[in-house]
């Protein structure tokens, strides 16, 4: 299995030189630089380095997603903060869990003796109660449905239909705002009940930039999509598409 490491930056650039340096490149396969159009020598550093870099055309974390898909080369993909919210070491854990077989892994806050030193008090309940509901609505069992920092099966994306806009599109007109998608894959991933596990990963506080959280307009807008998921996204009625690809496989190998 081969692994692309996506790095989401907006105005990134001291946590860049920071914490680029302490990810070895032979880790993974590919590493892309995914910016939303940053002005503080962030892209320019990133391309200086000889980081592969996209820029987004469209605002919005999963348009960022969508517009770079098409360039990745790995199998699986790793999500990745260097804002310093993310920990470089935690990366080959995860690669590794992935080639186990697993279609997702995360890399949790709250495992464990993992914490959180970003969070503050509004961030720290929400993430507990969108856990929570996550967990009780569709059947999960997170510790963490929100964090960016996971890696997940490429195809993940069509199978679970993230990359369509109709997942997104009412929240997002009634709250005024763009959301990402990875608290819908998390739910997604539960009700396809597709192989999943978790490891502990501290989050550390964040290296200099702003914080880019809109805690209210998100929270509400992911709030919204878990309840609608009940029933506006059915998973299919057989296993996933890997697992039945890997069954048939298995039955010609018989003959």
């Amino acid at each position: 299995m081969k692994i692309t490491l996506l790095v989401m930056t907006l105005n990134e650039v001291n946590g860049m030189k920071a914490i680029m340096p302490q990810i070895d490149r032979s880790w993974v396969d590919q590493i892309i630089i995914v910016d939303g159009g940053s002005t503080d020598g962030t892209i320019e550093w990133a391309k200086e380095k000889g980081y592969e870099v996209y820029v987004q055309k469209q605002r919005g974390f999963r348009h960022a997603y969508t517009e770079v898909w098409p360039l990745i080369r790995g199998d699986g993909v790793i999500t990745f903060s260097p804002d310093g919210n993310s920990v470089p070491t935690a990366i080959p854990e995860l690669v590794s869990k992935m080639k186990e077989g697993y279609d997702m892994v995360i890399a949790s806050r709250y495992l464990g003796d993992a914490k959180s030193h970003d969070d503050d008090a509004v961030t720290a309940f929400g993430n507990w109660l969108f856990t929570r509901t996550v967990n009780l609505l569709h059947g999960g069992r997170y510790t963490d449905v929100m964090v960016i920092f996971r890696a997940y099966r490429k195809d993940l994306v069509q199978e679970l239909g993230l990359d369509q806009d109709e997942a997104y599109e009412l929240p997002e007109k009634l709250f005024g705002t763009k959301i990402s998608w990875e608290p819908l894959l998390s739910v997604r991933a539960a009700k396809q009940k597709l192989k999943v596990t978790e490891i502990p990963a501290d989050e550390p506080a964040r290296i200099g930039g702003e914080r880019k959280l809109q805690v209210l307009k998100w929270g509400a807008c992911y709030y919204f999509q878990f309840i609608r998921e009940l029933w506006f996204w059915k998973p299919a009625k057989n296993k996933s598409l890997r697992f039945a690809m890997e069954e048939c496989k298995h039955e010609q190998q018989k003959f």
